[in-house]
């Protein structure tokens, strides 16, 4: 996902390829596919949405089940051009689907995607681990004299999360290929 605003579109696609959804429970998707410590305003939500009915992705319509609310919500769902658009996604590997944002919102939509592809991704986000920790491990192995411990204690911490992370992908990556 080469922007956010192509990982939020790859996200959404996803989302209503499962069900018709309003704004306000996609946001609440959203927020658990991304964390919560990921801001995500309705400000990004909306023109977004809006971006995707300008060019055909999704479709809106007017709902009477408001909830609490007596307000009608208008519902989203995609339409067959945001289908296609969101099986050629699923069907697409590049470096990107394997860094830290494209990973995390394609491993959230890895049930429609192939398994060849879904260890494409996998095999990439482990290279890309392996490389960040050896940079990490020689960034540790030669810290200057005098470089503040705190940033030290952060690298040391990155290469432990990187190492974890690789584990859990040879365990993933081996499940795939059985």
């Amino acid at each position: 996902m080469r922007s956010r605003s192509e990982s939020l579109e790859f996200a959404l696609l996803g989302l209503l390829s499962q069900s018709p959804l309003h704004g306000y429970e996609l946001r609440k998707r959203l927020i658990a596919i991304y964390g919560p410590f990921r801001a995500l305003s309705f400000s990004v939500l909306y023109p977004q949405l809006r971006r995707m009915l300008d060019a055909g992705l999704i479709e809106e319509s007017l709902s009477d089940e408001g909830g609490l609310s007596r307000r009608s919500r208008i519902v989203y769902r995609l339409s067959k051009q945001g289908s296609n658009r969101f099986a050629t996604l699923t069907e697409t590997v590049s470096p990107d689907t394997w860094e830290d944002e494209g990973f995390e919102v394609r491993f959230a939509f890895f049930g429609p995607t192939s398994r060849p592809n879904r260890v494409r991704i996998l095999e990439g986000r482990h290279r890309r681990l392996k490389e960040k920790a050896e940079i990490l491990r020689g960034e540790l192995e030669k810290s200057p004299v005098g470089i503040d411990k705190y940033l030290e204690e952060w690298r040391r911490h990155s290469l432990e999360s990187a190492e974890r992370e690789i584990t859990w992908l040879e365990d993933m990556i081996k499940t795939e290929r059985k």
